[in-house]
């Protein structure tokens, strides 16, 4: 039989009071030193922060999207939550105004999402870790309809660049996507970042 609009509105409201119990919950965690929780579509992912090559290339990014962005209202941001209707992601780098006004999410916890104009992940390994930001975090960036998503992804081939641009939040999905090898610059094409490039400078040589 087909779900009739009572059944419907009621998995909804269950929907809804699980995704609240997931939040009050995230909000209450105590972590051990190295170690960070986010909500991904639904439920509390926890991971341990990156390891040295990993903070490498984020700091690599923040140093050079930092220069870019000097004199702008937009600033290079990392290590801070992301939030979006219950969510919370702690992207490895991101792009949003540097007006706490604009930024400041919901009791201070960190930036809301309409405000990021650009979110960058770096891909640890494992392969929970790689499904996390290629399809998971894909997923839930397109859905908050941040206008930018770029992997940097030592994991895909000898290392590769992805650049995902014009967010779907119905499909939960992005218009355009061009993936390049590293050693070939990927060119931010718009927001506040148009024109940074993102080279060997950050991501380092072609693997193996």
């Amino acid at each position: 039989m087909p779900e009739t609009r009572t059944e419907s509105a009621s998995a909804a409201e269950n929907g809804r009071e699980l995704d609240e119990v997931v939040w009050q919950a995230w909000k209450a965690m105590e972590l051990p030193e190295g170690y960070r929780a986010e909500i991904i579509e639904g439920a509390i992912e926890v991971s341990p922060t990156g390891r040295f090559s990993h903070a490498q290339v984020v700091n690599r990014l923040r140093d050079a999207l930092a220069i870019f962005l000097h004199g702008s209202e937009h600033g290079a941001w990392n290590d801070t939550n992301v939030i979006h209707a219950r969510r919370a992601w702690i992207p490895d780098g991101l792009v949003a105004p540097r007006d706490e006004e604009l930024t400041e999410a919901e009791d201070g916890l960190g930036i809301k999402a309409s405000a990021v104009e650009m979110v960058v992940e770096d891909v640890s390994p494992g392969k929970r870790n790689q499904d996390r930001d290629r399809v998971r975090k894909r997923r839930e960036y397109a859905r908050a309809g941040i206008p930018v998503y770029v992997i940097i992804d030592d994991y895909d081939g000898q290392g590769a660049v992805t650049l995902f641009t014009g967010p779907r939040p119905d499909k939960a999905d992005w218009e355009d996507i061009h993936r390049v090898p590293y050693g070939t610059d990927v060119t931010i094409p718009e927001g506040p970042a148009k024109g940074f490039v993102i080279g060997e400078g950050i991501t380092g040589p072609k693997r193996g």
